[in-house]
């Protein structure tokens, strides 16, 4: 019988891992370099890997700029496979003992999974008031040493929980002192697609305490945003506190101040890029300002000649996608205007 590690190591797996790798980036430079020796690389990786030489390289950080700015650390190619090794063969394992109502980064759940959830608890009669919560710089301020026992609960095979360790352990820059004086290292990359699965698994332990231990039938988590409906103010107001304690003391984190809101569902839930209603959805006003603002940025690279139109129009029906999701032809019929997109571009926000 095959173990953990092996089918981590195993050349398929890191071969499957590589193509996910470079999805995206195939003509990148770094991926040309690597695909030149594709064979003898994959293998050296293997035997590094196998016979414990593997080393985490040293990231590059770019700043990135959505809806707020983010430190984006990107990790070297190499280690990115191993990224997708891991991932590949522990992913389903610990997807396992999710509950049912968390919906980041897993297969067949997602925003609008998310948000056609929220709805449907909306359509509760009794679901009159709503606490809307935010973890406060969640990703850096996640512990290693409870991660790293998370992952023990889970994984018992030593060889990956190693891996794990190395890669946990490979962004340092982030330390504080508890209580008691002991030194904690805190902090994992965003740009990771472990980080993703970590930080799931992390709040899976907040989310089995809302579920068996809290017992709340109306609650649901994408990533570090978190919701619950009721019809009782005064049930919300003690959860908040029972949460509050729960994440200090277990997980070391807090909520964000202006993020934690309990309000009458009656105007709508604002989520995940949309405002929901029981029975409709309109898009949130600062994703259409961003989508102006990104898309008019666009319109003038075309007209420059540093972007094509075709890129402008694989970006306005990518957007389209998304945005007919909500109620939303009026207002895409009324952006084609404020753009002043041209007559061959007339149609790509209303098809």
């Amino acid at each position: 019988m095959v173990d953990l590690f092996d089918e981590i190591v195993s050349f398929d797996n890191l071969y499957s891992a590589y193509l996910k790798a470079r999805k995206g980036k195939r003509f990148l430079d770094y991926v040309l370099v690597f695909e030149q020796n594709l064979e003898q690389e994959l293998l050296n990786l293997q035997r590094d890997l196998k016979s414990d030489a593997y080393v985490h390289g040293c990231y590059r950080e770019m700043i990135v700029n959505d809806s707020k700015k983010r430190l984006i650390k990107v990790a070297p190619f190499r280690d990115r496979i191993v990224h997708h090794a891991l991932c590949n063969i522990i992913e389903p394992l610990l997807d396992k003992k999710f509950v049912y109502d968390s919906y980041a980064c897993r297969k067949n759940k997602g925003t609008h999974k998310a948000v056609n959830r929220l709805q449907s608890f909306l359509r509760k009669k009794d679901n009159a008031f709503c606490l809307q919560c935010d973890i406060s710089k969640y990703f850096m301020s996640i512990d290693h040493k409870v991660l790293f026992g998370l992952c023990c609960k889970h994984i018992s095979d030593e060889r990956v929980l190693l891996l794990i360790s190395r890669i946990i352990s490979s962004s340092k820059d982030f330390v504080f002192v508890d209580e008691n004086g002991v030194e904690r290292k805190k902090g994992i990359p965003i740009g990771n697609l472990t980080s993703q699965l970590f930080a799931n698994l992390y709040l899976n332990l907040l989310d089995q305490f809302v579920k068996h231990k809290l017992r709340i039938k109306f609650y649901l988590r994408y990533m570090d945003d978190f919701l619950f409906l009721s019809s009782s103010k005064v049930l919300l107001n003690f959860i908040k506190k029972k949460i509050v304690c729960f994440l200090k003391d277990k997980l070391f984190l807090v909520l964000n101040p202006t993020k934690a809101n309990l309000f009458p569902v009656k105007k709508g839930v604002s989520f995940l890029g949309f405002v929901v209603f029981p029975y409709y959805k309109l898009l949130r006003k600062s994703t259409v300002k961003r989508f102006i603002k990104r898309t008019k940025k666009q319109i003038f690279s075309v007209k420059e000649g540093f972007v094509s139109e075709g890129d402008l129009r694989a970006s306005l029906v990518s957007w389209r996608a998304y945005a007919k999701d909500a109620n939303s032809f009026m207002l895409r019929k009324s952006l084609i205007v404020k753009l002043g997109l041209d007559k061959k571009l007339f149609n790509v926000l209303l098809e």
